[in-house]
């Protein structure tokens, strides 16, 4: 089998580009079984964040045709892109990278860790690789590569987190938009907060707030009920959205962290809220893909807009603390990919090794049974003796190409050629006893 990963990330694409690909929650079962056509691919994941779509996925065929399948497979992923998102391909072609097997699997181990993060070692990122692979679990496009392949993901994320001290200091995204905050403002404390949305993301972000001194907090989210919830937990004030564009004016700090297609902050509504505050400074802060605000509305006067992208330059500034322990969590992911290489080539190995011994047996024990009418009437002794002796033979056979092959799993560039070769040798295997049945 071959394992492929096509992507693009905060590094490659804009926003503007990432949020034309980005997959809800919804669309995520119809399209996971889309991707997944049995031909090209055999399995598939789809991760769909803030700051990356990536597809993961395994093409299950010989490993003979690798070159043919990794070929098949990327240009299937792009193909199910461009039919997915209606999206021009000149709008992300240039920013989509792609890898293959061993680059892959290390692509997936420092996602899963926080190695590959717009914040280093944040560890939101591990939850949605979790809830990416437990969708495709429930579409059913996970089969027994990428069954191996994602859970040793969670183990490696695991042990970056307990053996290095990349997460002491640990970092979300709304960490960082809560930190973007104190930089506009000193003292949070007499600031109102209205926090849009009542996710996960949202969640978060209450917490670093109230961790940050504030104390009146505004929650709205299209369904009342769950703002009504993280109202009561945090102590805050439930909105319903509908009142949202009249509520503006009461905050000083705007964060948005709510999903949806269009923007629910628009243009006019700010526009009267600033009116309605005379002109004081109003700090929007929209960390929802898509954006959550309407991109026009940092035009406006006294309005400071920032989206999810202008957050990179505070998570810059994380970057030289954690430097150290990265490269510690970078060893930790070598070592794992090695391990899994292992385990994968042991997971390919196996069925050609029972194949290639299978089609020996069957043409061994075929030709005993053409041949026994010659042999007359046979006590059980020879009977057991004929057969032993058919199996040494098979054993003296088989144990050269067993051998290399085994061999050839440890030594990772014989690897492709030893297993051709043993598959190959099925196949003559195979066309030769047909061949001899019929005549």
């Amino acid at each position: 089998m071959t394992i492929v990963l096509v992507g693009l990330n905060h590094r490659t694409a804009p926003i503007e580009v990432r949020e034309r690909l980005a997959f809800t929650e919804e669309e995520l079962p119809d399209a996971l079984r889309r991707l997944v056509d049995g031909v090209a691919i055999a399995e598939g994941l789809i991760l769909s964040t803030c700051n990356r779509v990536e597809i993961l996925a395994a093409t299950g065929v010989p490993t003979r045709s690798s070159d043919r399948a990794e070929r098949a497979a990327i240009e299937r992923i792009r193909a199910f892109l461009r039919d997915q998102r209606q999206v021009p391909p000149n709008v992300y072609e240039a920013a989509l990278y792609h890898y293959v097997d061993r680059e892959a699997v290390r692509h997936l181990f420092r996602v899963t860790a926080g190695l590959d993060s717009l914040v280093l070692g944040e560890p939101q990122i591990f939850g949605q690789v979790k809830d990416a692979y437990a969708r495709a679990l429930a579409a059913g496009t996970v089969g027994k590569t990428l069954h191996l392949l994602v859970p040793r993901a969670f183990s490696v994320a695991k042990r970056v987190r307990t053996e290095t001290a990349i997460g002491e200091e640990a970092v979300s995204v709304s960490s960082v938009a809560v930190e973007l905050a104190r930089k506009i403002f000193d003292d949070l404390q007499g600031r109102t907060v209205l926090l849009v949305g009542a996710g996960k993301m949202a969640e978060l972000t209450v917490r670093h707030l109230l961790a940050s001194g504030v104390r009146h907090l505004l929650i709205c989210n299209r369904t009342r009920e769950r703002a009504e919830q993280l109202a009561t937990q945090f102590g805050a004030e439930a909105l319903s959205l509908e009142v949202l564009p009249t509520s503006l004016a009461r905050a000083d700090i705007l964060i948005c962290s709510a999903g949806g297609t269009e923007p629910i902050v628009q243009r006019e509504h700010v526009a009267a809220a600033m009116l309605a505050r005379r002109n004081r400074p109003l700090f929007l802060i929209d960390i929802s893909v898509p954006r959550t605000v309407e991109p026009s509305v940092g035009q406006l006067a006294n309005v400071f807009l920032y989206d999810i992208d202008d957050l990179e330059q505070i998570a810059h500034a994380h970057m030289e603390r954690r430097r150290h322990e990265a490269a510690r969590a970078e060893m930790i992911v070598d070592q794992a990919v090695e391990a899994f290489m292992k385990s994968l080539r042991s997971l390919e190995i196996g069925p050609v090794i029972a194949a290639f011994r299978r089609r020996l047996e069957e043409i061994a024990y075929g030709e005993l049974e053409r041949h026994r009418r010659y042999l007359g009437a046979l006590t059980p002794e020879q009977e057991r003796a004929l057969r032993h002796l058919l199996e040494s033979i098979i054993n003296k056979f088989a144990h050269p190409a067993i051998a290399r092959l085994h061999q050839a799993a440890r030594d990772d560039a014989r690897r492709p050629e030893e297993l051709s070769v043993v598959e190959l040798w099925t196949d003559i295997l195979e066309t030769q006893e047909r061949s001899s049945s019929r005549e």
